[in-house]
C-alpha cells in the first residue's frame, strides 16, 4: 500500500468518525439543553471516541464500502440515548424537532467550516500539508452525504422523526398515526430505497451541495 493511499484511508477515517461521533453528540446535547440529562448521565456527551463505537456502523460498514469500491462511504455511531417525553414536556413539539435536526445540521456546518478552510490547503508542500487536504476534503464529502441520508423522511433516519414530530405539534394526528404505523417497517423500506435506482435521485442533493460548497 502507497503512502497516498495510506494518508487517505486515515483521512477518510477520522472524517467519518468525526463526522458520525459528533452527529450523536449533538443529539444529546440539545435534547441535555431542554433537560434531558440521559445521555449526560450515561458518559454519551464525552468526545471519547470508545463510548460511541457501533461495530457494525462505525467499523464494519465503512469498510466494506470503502474495499468493495463504493462510490460513497458512510455509517454510523451508536445512537445517544435521549428520553423525548422530558424534551417535549420542557420545550414542546418544536424541541423534539430541534433534537431530531441536530445532528443534520452539525454535519452541514461541519461541511462547510471544511470547506471554508479547504482552499488554504490546496497547495501543499508538505505531507501533512497535503494530509490536511485530503481530511478537509473528505469531510465535506461525507458530512454532507449523511446531512441529506439523514433528512431522507423515512423511519428510523432523523428526517422521519423531525416530520413526526412537527405533525404531532401541528396536530395532525392522522398522519402522526400513518408514521407510528410505518415504523416498524423503516429498515425495510429504507434497504429497498437503497438498492433500487430511487436512491440515485434522493442523493442528487449531495453533489449539488458539495459542488456549491467547493
Amino acid at each position: 500500500m502507497s503512502e497516498v493511499e495510506i494518508l487517505k484511508i486515515t483521512a477518510m477515517v477520522i472524517a467519518l468518525a468525526v463526522a458520525i461521533i459528533g452527529h450523536e453528540i449533538m443529539h444529546g446535547w440539545v435534547a441535555y439543553k431542554y433537560g434531558d440529562m440521559t445521555a449526560k448521565s450515561m458518559g454519551r456527551l464525552k468526545i471519547n471516541p470508545l463510548v460511541h463505537i457501533d461495530p457494525v456502523g462505525t467499523i464494519l460498514v465503512p469498510a466494506v464500502l470503502f474495499f468493495s469500491g463504493a462510490p460513497f462511504i458512510f455509517g454510523w455511531a451508536k445512537p445517544v440515548p435521549i428520553n423525548i417525553n422530558t424534551v417535549m414536556r420542557n420545550g414542546g413539539a418544536k424541541a423534539a424537532v430541534a433534537v431530531s435536526l441536530a445532528g443534520i445540521t452539525y454535519n452541514f456546518l461541519l461541511a462547510a467550516f471544511c470547506a471554508a478552510i479547504l482552499p488554504f490547503f490546496l497547495h501543499p508542500d508538505s505531507a501533512v500539508g497535503a494530509f490536511m487536504a485530503l481530511l478537509l476534503y473528505q469531510s465535506v464529502l461525507i458530512n454532507v452525504l449523511l446531512g441529506v441520508f439523514n433528512l431522507w423522511p423515512i423511519p428510523p433516519l432523523d428526517g422521519a422523526q423531525a416530520l413526526r414530530y412537527l405533525a404531532e405539534g401541528m396536530h395532525w394526528r392522522n398522519f402522526a398515526l400513518w408514521y407510528d404505523k410505518i415504523y416498524p417497517y423503516g429498515m425495510l423500506i429504507l434497504v429497498a430505497v437503497l438498492f433500487t435506482p430511487l436512491s440515485t435521485y434522493l442523493f442528487t442533493p449531495v453533489e449539488w451541495i458539495v459542488n456549491w460548497l467547493l
